[in-house]
């Protein structure tokens, strides 16, 4: 059964092959197949059947009580983050299928906002697809173009992951976003391409991917080292655009005064003047 069709099971397996039985608090007895705890190990720590939670891995049962969660919840220490996305994959209100339009168009307000900032800026969806950039932006990174998707460029693209000194750290964050962000919505068209590629061409995706790590992105610094101004730290926001279906205005700032603020206005003074206007910096709807 896949992914798709028994999403808790996966999750649930997923979580297990991460705790240890030192984390457990459990003695570690005979060889062990898989890494992490046994289904009966979880089971019973859990105070839950072992055959009853082996139908829950196997997607026989799919509406375990909130207690039965918490209690599974607690063996396999899931964070806040980690239980809530727990509980979107055993809801028994039957979901509506949603296609989404391949490419959204930003709002005509949040478009303006985005070319009267000073400060490197971008519009995405919530599979990280580039939908619109201001010139700083666009001088920040080879990555901030329309169209473009900065999850595939973090894995494929080298000029893209040598900007990130700290590489492994934002890899990790991308990909448990990503799993937040979609949620149940595994059949959605863009999710299967983006995945299928990254999975297919990524030993790095794969091996986050298969951790099912969930995580919000908030905001907070950010290290790059660009090829013309050298290393430096700015703070990433995430603004939700009000009235779309997940658009998110991203903004890089650096703290005032700082090396990194000279810096950045230095990146500004080469770029801007051969940068076109934000209106050239649009994804053209699909």
């Amino acid at each position: 059964m896949s992914e798709s069709t028994n999403a808790l099971g996966a999750y649930l397996r997923a979580r297990r092959e991460l705790v240890t039985t030192q984390q457990a608090g459990i003695p570690d007895v005979g060889v062990r197949r898989v890494p992490g705890l046994r289904r009966e190990e979880v089971a019973m720590l859990a105070g839950i059947s072992a055959d009853y939670y082996l139908r829950l891995e196997r997607g026989r049962d799919r509406n375990p009580s909130v207690q039965v969660l918490e209690a599974i919840a607690r063996v396999l220490q899931l964070d806040d983050d980690h239980f809530a996305h727990l509980l979107t994959l055993v809801a028994d209100v039957p979901r509506r299928r949603r296609r989404r339009p391949r490419k959204q168009t930003p709002p005509a307000g949040a478009l303006k906002l985005l070319a009267s900032l000073a400060q490197p800026a971008f519009i995405e969806d919530r599979y990280f697809d580039i939908l619109a950039v201001n010139p700083l932006a666009a001088a920040l990174s080879p990555g901030h173009a329309p169209g473009g998707n900065q999850l595939r460029d973090l894995f494929l693209d080298p000029a893209t992951q040598a900007l990130h000194p700290e590489w492994e750290n934002v890899t990790e964050c991308f990909v448990a976003n990503l799993r937040q962000a979609v949620g149940t919505h595994l059949d959605d068209p863009r999710f299967i391409e983006l995945t299928g590629e990254l999975t297919l061409a990524s030993p790095r995706f794969r091996q986050l991917w298969a951790r099912h790590e969930v995580r919000g992105q908030s905001g907070g610094p950010i290290r790059l080292d660009h090829p013309q101004v050298g290393e430096l730290t700015l703070n990433r926001e995430r603004l939700a655009i009000s009235g779309t279906d997940d658009l998110m205005l991203v903004v890089y700032h650096p703290d005032a005064g700082s090396a990194d603020a000279d810096k950045l206005a230095l990146l500004a003074s080469v770029a801007l003047p051969t940068a076109g206007s934000t209106k050239d910096h649009v994804a053209k709807p699909a």
